[in-house]
C-alpha cells in the first residue's frame, strides 16, 4: 500500500518538507520513494503541489496523512470519499472540570476584629 505522507528536510530548525509518495510501511527518511508529488514551507505556508500527479496516486489508493490531507484540499485536489478528513474543532475534554480554580466558589476575605 501507497501512503502520501511529508518528508522533512532543510536545516537544522528550519524545516522543509517533501510530499513523498511511498509504501505505508517504509519510515519517511528511509529513501524508498515512489514520487515526489510537491513541497510545502511551514514558515511561509507557501505549498507547491502537482494536483495531477497527487490526484493520480490518489485515485489508486495511497493513503494521505491528516496534514497531507489538509494541504491537498487546499490545493484544490479532488479527494475521494474514503479519505478521513480531520475535524477541524479539536477541544481537549477536561477530565475533572468541578476542580479548577475558576470553577471553585469566591472566598470572601475574612474580616479582621481589631479588638
Amino acid at each position: 500500500m501507497l501512503a502520501i505522507r511529508l518528508q522533512r528536510l532543510g536545516r537544522k530548525g528550519y524545516p522543509v518538507y517533501r510530499l513523498a509518495v511511498q509504501e505505508a510501511q517504509r519510515h519517511p527518511s528511509s529513501g524508498r520513494v515512489v514520487a515526489y508529488v510537491g513541497s510545502y514551507n511551514p514558515h511561509t505556508k507557501e505549498a507547491n503541489i502537482q494536483v495531477e500527479s497527487a490526484q493520480k496516486y490518489l485515485d489508486n489508493g495511497a493513503q494521505p496523512t491528516p496534514r497531507v490531507v489538509k494541504l491537498l484540499k487546499e490545493a484544490g485536489v479532488k479527494l475521494p470519499k474514503w479519505v478521513k478528513e480531520s475535524a477541524a474543532d479539536k477541544h481537549k475534554s477536561i477530565r475533572n472540570p468541578e476542580k479548577l480554580r475558576k470553577n471553585q466558589p469566591k472566598e470572601e476575605p475574612a474580616e479582621e476584629s481589631a479588638e
